[in-house]
């Protein structure tokens, strides 16, 4: 009786097992770079992890990149930088600064619309 009853202890802690693929249990959305927009994609991101008071905005904005108005970010843009260190690059102060990195997604985005020209729009 005894090992009965440990067999059918076996079988149905294995009956409980079962191989489910990472992307049936934690699905990604797809990452939409189709319409890549200053507005819509780059101000929401700059306004969340940026431009803060204590931060890249307000009367002294740290290093002095002010990434509150389009005019600040284009400039960061432009010249190299907000793409360098948003992607961690070597030589180049890894932000957000004491955050987790952005989403693949997002680094995506914002490499679009500097390669496009940083307009706003």
């Amino acid at each position: 009786m005894k090992y009965l009853s440990a067999s059918i202890l076996f079988l149905v802690a294995l009956a409980g097992c079962y191989d489910d693929d990472k992307q049936t249990l934690y699905p990604t959305q797809a990452c939409d770079t189709s319409n890549v927009t200053y507005a819509a994609s780059i101000a929401p991101v700059m306004t969340q992890y940026c431009a803060y008071s204590g931060c890249h905005a307000g009367a002294a904005p740290a290093s002095g990149i002010d990434l509150s108005s389009y005019a600040g970010v284009q400039v960061t843009a432009l010249n190299g930088k907000l793409v360098s260190v948003i992607e961690h690059k070597s030589g180049f102060s890894a932000m957000p600064k004491n955050g987790s990195k952005l989403t693949d997604c997002t680094i995506n985005k914002i490499r679009i619309w500097v390669g496009n020209g940083a307009k706003n729009n």
